[in-house]
């Protein structure tokens, strides 16, 4: 009587299975947290250590706050740029729209007494710039990049030309400019909050819906895409109506946190910081990869960077050469996992 032999089918699977279970639990978590957020939150800690040695008043709770209530505005754009990335274009012009929106808040606020009205005056600005952007590289067949650096200067000029180069108004006795600039709820800024709250409806539309799908397919392979039937020319329009919106509640935020309509100052450079949180997150320059959660850690990586330097006594112009040396290694890191050739050189 022959005994029976396992097929090699079986063998495999009893060895994969044997493997499982020899996993351990920090690399069930580190595979559920996902390498990225697993380098960012390793960087995060090593850079809050160094801070917190060099500086002893780095882990007050103030300052924390102040960390939290200081990335806000450059958080939010960070966002919104992390969605047009991963759709496969780029806004330049973020925060130029940013400053209008500050602007038009402001003098629609002094002139009418309401702050609600002035809220969504500043929100249909927004709205119209992401429209008028989309339009541009729908319909004018312009690159995202040439088109949205033509209107950053469109933007800031329009904004220097109704406010005369000069604040505009004055919000800081209004209670909802108040409540956005100094208020808290459940010990957390309002600031804060609303960058939560921006970063909870972004993720959930880009991981949960099939816009967020189609958003990375567009992103991934935009010829597929439309081949799947996927309308590129609406969702181009409505996420950069959305970049609007998002850029019009950081300008809102600006007028609360300064008390009046700031043309330019405020919101100079956002555009680079904008870009540097959505690449040092990880979201792929060329599209179809990137995450919400990716960009919130590496935003809050810039803001402990750039408290913990100013804590130090660093100077200013410094701290903008360490934010524009992470975005050169968060690209050149991108182009290394990527595979890229080298340009000009031989493969």
């Amino acid at each position: 009587m022959s005994t029976p032999t396992r097929t090699e089918s079986e063998e495999r699977s009893a060895s994969s299975g044997t493997e499982t279970e020899r996993v351990s639990p920090a690399r069930r978590v580190l595979t559920a947290i996902g390498v990225q957020n697993s380098s960012l939150l390793l960087t995060l800690i090593a850079l809050v250590i160094l801070m917190s040695s060099l500086n002893e008043n780095f882990f007050r709770t103030n300052n924390l706050l102040l960390i939290g209530s200081a990335i806000t505005i450059m958080g939010l754009l960070s966002l919104v740029q992390t969605l047009v990335i991963i759709l496969g274009a780029l806004d330049i012009s973020v925060g130029s729209m940013a400053g209008l929106a500050s602007v038009v808040s402001a003098m629609v606020f002094t002139s009418t007494g309401s702050s609600a009205v002035g809220t969504l005056a500043a929100i249909g600005v927004g709205v119209v710039c992401g429209l008028v952007n989309g339009m541009i590289i729908i319909f004018g067949r312009v690159n995202p990049v040439v088109a949205t650096l033509a209107m950053l200067a469109t933007y800031k000029g329009i904004a220097q030309v109704i406010s005369d180069g000069k604040a505009q108004g004055y919000t800081g006795a209004d209670d909802l400019f108040i409540f956005l600039a100094k208020g808290s709820i459940a010990g957390l800024p309002t600031l804060v909050w609303v960058f939560l709250i921006v970063a909870a409806i972004l993720h959930f539309l880009l991981r949960y819906t099939d816009i967020g799908r189609n958003i990375y397919a567009i992103g991934g392979n935009d010829t597929a895409a439309r081949l799947a039937g996927i309308n590129i020319n609406r969702y181009i329009i409505g996420v950069y109506a959305l970049v609007g919106v998002v850029a019009a509640i950081a300008g809102l935020l600006i007028t609360a946190r300064t008390g009046s309509g700031q043309p330019t100052s405020g919101s100079e450079g956002l555009e680079l910081l904008a870009v540097t949180g959505a690449a040092l997150g990880g979201t792929m320059l060329k599209g179809g990869k990137g995450s919400i959660i990716s960009t919130v850690l590496a935003v809050i990586i810039l803001g402990v960077l750039n408290n913990g330097m100013s804590g130090l006594g660093v100077n200013p112009f410094w701290q903008n050469m360490a934010t524009g040396s992470l975005l050169v290694i968060a690209v050149v890191l991108q182009q290394v996992r990527g595979g890229e050739r080298r340009v000009g050189l031989p493969v």
